[in-house]
C-alpha cells in the first residue's frame, strides 16, 4: 500500500527560446508554486525537469525544504512530447523500485509550456502520451497542464488532460498563474476556478 503521508509533485517546464520574455516571471513563479506547499501537512518531495530541444532533470525527489532555487536559461525548440514521456516512464521506474511504503500516496504532474510541439524525436504521437497519462490517471495521479498565449485547452485534450485542470494564460500572467497551480496541488484536488482563469487571462 502507498504512503498516504507522502505526496510527490513533478513539474515539466518548458525553457525553449521563447521563453526569454518571461525568465524572470517564470523564476518567481516556480518558486511562489513551491512556497504555496509549505503549509500542506506531510512529506512533499519535488522533481523538476525542463526542456527546450533537449531534456533534463533538474533535480528528482527531492524533499521540499531542500528544493534549489531554479535559474532559467532559455534555448531551443519545444520537445514537449519527448519531455512528457520520458519524464512519466522514468517516474514509474523510480516508483516501481521503491518500497511499496515508500511510493507517494498522492502524485501531481504540472506541466508548463508557452508553445506548441515542434521538436520531438522519440515520443511522437499525442495518442501515445494520452495512453501513458490516462493510465496513470486511472492510478490516481493528477496532471496540471498550463498553456500560454494559445488553445491550452485543445492542447492538454489532445493528450487524456481534462479542462478542468488546464490553464491557458497569458505569458504577461506567468507567475500568477504557477501560483494559482500551486494553491491547485496544495488543496488536494477539484480544479481550477473562474477567478483563476479570470487572473490569469490578461
Amino acid at each position: 500500500m502507498s504512503n498516504a503521508d507522502r505526496r510527490h509533485i513533478t513539474i515539466i517546464l518548458d525553457r525553449s527560446g521563447s521563453m526569454q520574455g518571461v525568465k524572470a516571471d517564470t523564476e518567481g513563479g516556480l518558486r511562489a508554486f513551491l512556497a504555496e506547499q509549505a503549509a500542506n501537512p506531510g512529506e512533499t518531495f519535488v522533481s523538476l525537469y525542463h526542456f527546450g530541444s533537449d531534456y533534463e532533470a533538474v533535480y528528482e525527489f527531492r524533499p521540499l525544504a531542500d528544493v534549489p532555487d531554479y535559474e532559467l536559461h532559455p534555448r531551443g525548440m519545444t520537445r514537449l512530447l519527448d519531455a512528457i514521456g520520458k519524464t512519466l516512464t522514468s517516474m514509474v521506474t523510480q516508483f516501481d523500485a521503491m518500497p511499496e511504503g515508500d511510493v507517494p500516496g498522492s502524485v501531481s504532474v504540472v506541466i508548463l509550456t508557452d508553445g506548441e510541439e515542434n521538436d520531438s524525436k522519440e515520443w511522437r504521437s499525442r495518442r501515445q502520451i494520452r495512453h501513458l497519462i490516462e493510465g496513470l490517471q486511472n492510478k490516481g495521479w493528477t496532471f496540471i497542464f498550463l498553456g500560454a498565449d494559445q488553445d491550452a485547452f485543445a492542447a492538454a485534450r489532445d493528450v487524456g488532460i481534462g479542462a478542468d485542470t488546464t490553464l491557458s494564460y497569458s505569458s504577461h500572467r506567468t507567475s500568477e498563474t504557477m501560483t494559482r497551480a500551486g494553491r491547485l496541488v496544495s488543496r488536494g484536488g477539484g480544479g481550477f476556478t473562474q477567478d483563476d482563469r479570470d487572473a490569469t487571462r490578461h
